[in-house]
């Protein structure tokens, strides 16, 4: 359960409130898997030595970052998060790795992100210009990487960013300009290409194909869990601790999978005024049931598919202007599980 009333300048927000500074102060992002009423968290504005840095919490089971977010918003920086209570889970250019207290993950905020958390998780966030990063430690980081806190770089990585919850703002300082070079060095030793990189797991490689077996299946209707671990060549009580081990269940991805698409349409259809039938997008998204699919899309966008796709005609047609020709047909965002 989230407390703010022990963190300075720290206040619960309410959904609508969260959304709306997580997107002014971090970018575009979605959360999932619980409803608005129930939705508690707070994003709090810090600076790490002048640099830009955010303490956000929240009780939602998956917070995602898709492709369509970072067309528009187009955010062009890496996030170095810390967290700081509670575990998560977090996918990023087909990795999937599990964080807790006192780990450290490098985000590329120009690629699709995904973390499955627990309601008591709580991460500080430093935000920092690719091309400053870049021109520092001498090369492009990748997105999705992480250090446990036990190495010695991390140890005082995590010391520098995580006293930034504790002081809240301060004012600057002719010493600042030296601390963010060292920031830069800690963050260039954790994540050096020349450092030695793990071998990803088997049981990784297999999960990235599983998902993308998924890609390609979900939009039949006769498409579930017991076709992939089919189609993976592995048993169906093997698949789903394969998802259970990531936060997630099969079953819960498919879905995931469907409604974004299916969001996807909604914006089309009315950004091009088609009048296409719900029923009919509804069962393109792999739904033989219209009202399972409204049950279903109501509970993860809160609001009716009709609702939806009038509400986002404005959005979705600027969105199309800015699509180029070989933008995929729907969200990013659905590589990865949903928690809902």
């Amino acid at each position: 359960m989230l407390q703010s009333d022990a963190i300075s300048g720290a206040s619960l927000q309410d959904f609508e409130a969260w959304k709306d500074l997580v997107e002014r102060l971090c970018g575009g992002y979605r959360s999932d898997g619980i409803a608005p009423k129930d939705f508690h968290g707070w994003v709090r504005p810090l600076n790490v030595y002048g640099l830009t840095a955010r303490d956000v919490a929240c009780n939602a089971h998956q917070v995602g970052r898709g492709q369509r977010d970072i067309r528009l918003d187009g955010l062009d920086h890496y996030f170095v998060l810390l967290q700081i209570s509670g575990k998560s889970a977090m996918i990023q250019n087909d990795q999937s790795v599990r964080l807790v207290v006192g780990d450290i993950a490098l985000i590329d905020a120009a690629r699709p992100v995904t973390f499955s958390t627990e309601p008591s998780a709580r991460w500080m966030s430093l935000h920092l210009p690719r091309q400053a990063l870049v021109s520092h430690v001498g090369f492009e980081p990748q997105g999705g990487c992480f250090r446990r806190r036990g190495s010695r770089a991390g140890h005082l990585l995590s010391d520098v960013i995580g006293a930034a919850h504790e002081d809240g703002e301060s004012a600057l300082s002719p010493a600042d300009s030296y601390m963010q070079f060292a920031i830069y060095d800690l963050i260039g030793a954790l994540f050096s290409p020349s450092d030695p990189q793990p071998v990803p797991r088997a049981t990784d490689k297999l999960f990235a194909r599983i998902c993308g077996m998924i890609r390609s299946g979900f939009s039949d209707p006769d498409f579930g869990p017991a076709d992939v671990a089919a189609a993976a060549g592995i048993s169906l009580r093997y698949l789903q601790k394969l998802f259970t081990e990531r936060g997630s269940t099969c079953s819960e991805f498919i879905y995931s999978l469907r409604l974004d698409h299916a969001a996807h349409l909604l914006r089309r259809r009315a950004a091009q005024d088609s009048g296409r039938p719900l029923s009919e997008i509804a069962y393109g998204c792999g739904f033989r049931d219209y009202t399972h699919f409204a049950r279903k899309f109501r509970r993860r966008i809160g609001c009716a598919p009709g609702a939806y796709s009038s509400a986002n005609a404005g959005l979705q047609a600027a969105d199309t202007v800015r699509a180029g020709p070989g933008e995929r047909a729907f969200s990013a965002r659905d590589v990865l599980p949903s928690a809902t």
